[in-house]
């Protein structure tokens, strides 16, 4: 039973908890910034370059081939295109560079709200060593 119990406090750890709430909302962020790029940011980046989609920018290596049918029966095999799909990648990369600028802007408000906490927690100031003293040497004269 220990086995159990030391594997159940370590998922009920707050950063376990935590780190499962980050993963769950980045994966829900990342669709979203990708539908962004997708739907909304691609397509007048690709108007302006001529009307080009960019999913469907690629060197092909090799040329697909179509299967060879004779009388029903499968003659020969289809063979799939080789390429390289370059805009899938241009694609991916715009996704990255806004995911990172994102989470920039988010992690920079985080920190400024840290600051501004430690700044209204800072106990005040109390008396300096020499003015402890000189209190007490006050206090002995009289």
């Amino acid at each position: 039973m220990g086995f159990i119990s030391d594997f159940k406090a370590f998922l009920m750890k707050g950063e376990i908890v935590n780190l499962a709430t980050a993963v769950i909302v980045g994966g829900a962020f990342g669709k979203i910034v990708t539908s962004f790029t997708n739907d909304v940011l691609m397509p007048p980046i690709g108007l302006l370059l001529g009307k080009v989609d960019f999913k469907n920018l690629k060197i092909v290596l090799q040329e697909g081939i179509p299967a060879v049918m004779e009388n029903g029966a499968e003659k020969a095999p289809a063979v799939a295109e080789v390429a390289i799909n370059y805009g899938s990648f241009i694609q991916t990369v715009f996704d990255f560079v806004i995911i990172g600028f994102c989470i920039f802007m988010v992690l920079k408000a985080y920190e400024k709200t840290k600051k501004q906490e430690a700044v209204v927690e800072a106990p005040p100031a109390g008396p300096t060593q020499e003015e402890l003293l000189a209190e007490i040497r006050d206090l002995l004269k009289k």
